[in-house]
């Protein structure tokens, strides 16, 4: 990865729990960032819900609620795009073995559903296995920044 102009970005990191609450505060988070990243509110929506899935899989599935353990959930805004990594501390995950939500034997397991939904809804899904942990990384682009920008000119 490039090196990016400290002024064109910004990043904040939270060190959570393995815990519900954190889930609802990544969750609460990402809203935040993304409404001032300058999505409109259907978009603000599905990157908040994505967040959610990812935490709630690294704090479930990852940490299996181990105390011991941390979920870190950065945040990084350029003017164009929001990136959003979870990384966990368990054992590891393949994303190649993750069962197709929609097979039909697969759709009343929640196994899976997560990941569906945060590929649906971001622009670009990246794992990386951390030894120890996963980490996630959730891209979005920002459309249409000037639309709802443009000053009046008087």
């Amino acid at each position: 990865m490039g090196k990016r102009q400290a002024m064109n970005s910004t990043r904040v990191s939270y060190t959570l729990e393995s815990s519900l609450e954190s889930v609802n505060r990544a969750e609460q988070a990402a809203y935040d960032i993304a409404m001032k990243s300058g999505f409109d509110e259907e978009e603000v929506g599905r990157i908040s819900m994505a967040v959610r899935e990812a935490t709630v899989n690294a704090v479930l599935h990852g940490n299996q609620y181990d105390p011991q353990k941390r979920v870190t959930v950065s945040f990084e805004t350029s003017p164009d795009t929001l990136a959003v990594s979870v990384r966990d501390e368990g054992k590891g995950l393949n994303p190649g073995i993750i069962p197709d939500p929609l097979a039909p034997e697969n759709l009343l397991k929640e196994s899976g559903r997560g990941i569906f939904l945060i590929r649906a809804f971001m622009d670009e899904v990246r794992f990386r296995n951390m030894e120890p942990g996963t980490e996630i990384t959730l891209i979005k682009h920002v459309r249409g920044v000037d639309r709802d920008n443009k000053e009046d000119s008087k």
